[in-house]
């Protein structure tokens, strides 16, 4: 399954747990990565990633009480 992370409303968000989240619900996202996709996030453009099937639920969950409205692309 495809997202689109789109911002973060938080007020004072976490990067290191945004960071984090992001590598550990990718198919194929390694630390390094996952760190400028945060700093791309809340610098306040989009971000595609890709979840497997299986943990999409715990990842949509993860996204939704870190503050990241996202959108499903596929």
């Amino acid at each position: 399954m495809k997202l689109n992370l789109l911002s973060c409303d938080a007020q004072r968000p976490d990067r290191r747990a945004i960071a984090k989240c992001i590598s550990e619900i990718s198919s194929n996202i390694d630390e390094s990565l996952s760190n400028e996709l945060t700093n791309i996030l809340l610098e306040g453009d989009a971000v595609d990633i890709e979840v497997e099937d299986k943990n999409s639920g715990s990842a949509l969950r993860a996204l939704r009480k870190l503050s990241i409205d996202y959108e499903i692309i596929e």
